[in-house]
């Protein structure tokens, strides 16, 4: 059996030292996969992928039981720079480019020390998959629009050379037409580069449309996790992420006595 790439065992996260956010989360990704991580806004995906990027920090964050896994280290409190340094880089939900760099700029600050040569290979890369940012190159970020700024924070990432992308909610506040395109983008960055992806997403159609596997979460806690198939397939999802069930949409949250029956786990 091949070993994960990533693999998160029973991680615990807890704010502040008294609140508990994540329970029990267990994950792993492989080498050349794209895994979704879905949910909606609250139920701990952002929390779990800041405890695997090393952002906890910030937030007075700790995790306190389990463990993370990265290519056979442990990973888990150890600060950002050098996570990323092994290889996993994190494209975050805010703060996504430099407002009051150029686009060029932008795609340096990550790796300032790496030589011109480098830097000129990985730029090539980075517009072969983003052409469009070529020709911006010269654009100050806070000009962006927003697929575009969601762009250059992915191509950012790439100039990190990295084995694992963790990719913060990629369709949020986008139009359809622009998080369509992103995705067929990376779905060739994994094909090409063989660049694993582990996306967050409160979208499961967008999610469900790339990801070879995925897991639910709700409340800190994975509660269905499985193939694209099963999940596209599977009742609770179709009713309560992607509204395929005739009736308007809704939440579980929506539901006053919703009860999860053994098929979520059958």
């Amino acid at each position: 059996m091949t070993t994960p790439l990533l693999q998160v065992d029973k991680i615990e996260v807890v704010y502040k030292r008294v609140i508990t956010a994540v329970q029990g989360v267990t994950l792993s990704v492989s080498d050349r996969q794209i895994v979704a991580l879905l949910g909606t806004n609250g139920a701990g995906k952002t929390t779990t992928l800041r405890a695997i990027s090393g952002f906890l920090g910030i937030d007075d964050a700790r995790v306190t039981e389990g463990g993370i896994g990265f290519m056979g280290v442990r990973l888990e409190n150890r600060p950002p720079h050098e996570i990323a340094k092994r290889g996993l880089v994190l494209v975050p939900e805010r703060d996504k480019v430099f407002p009051n760099l150029t686009v060029a700029e932008n795609l340096i600050a990550p790796v300032p020390r790496a030589g011109a040569t480098e830097q000129r290979r990985q730029e090539e890369i980075v517009f072969h998959f983003f052409p469009r940012l070529a020709e911006l190159r010269q654009r100050i970020g806070g000009l962006l629009s927003g697929g575009e700024r969601q762009m250059l924070a992915i191509a950012a990432a790439l100039m990190c050379r990295p084995r694992l992308l963790l990719i913060d909610e990629l369709s949020l506040g986008l139009a359809p037409v622009v998080v369509g395109d992103l995705t067929r983008r990376l779905t060739a960055i994994r094909d090409e580069l063989g660049i694993a992806i582990l996306l967050v997403e409160q979208s499961a159609a967008t999610a469900l449309e790339i990801a070879d596997y995925a897991y639910v979460m709700e409340n800190g806690r994975v509660v269905l996790d499985g193939d694209r198939a099963r999940l596209k397939g599977h009742q609770d999802v179709q009713e309560f992420y992607l509204g395929q069930t005739g009736s308007a949409r809704r939440s579980y949250r929506d539901v006053k006595q919703y009860r999860r029956s053994r098929r979520w786990y059958g």
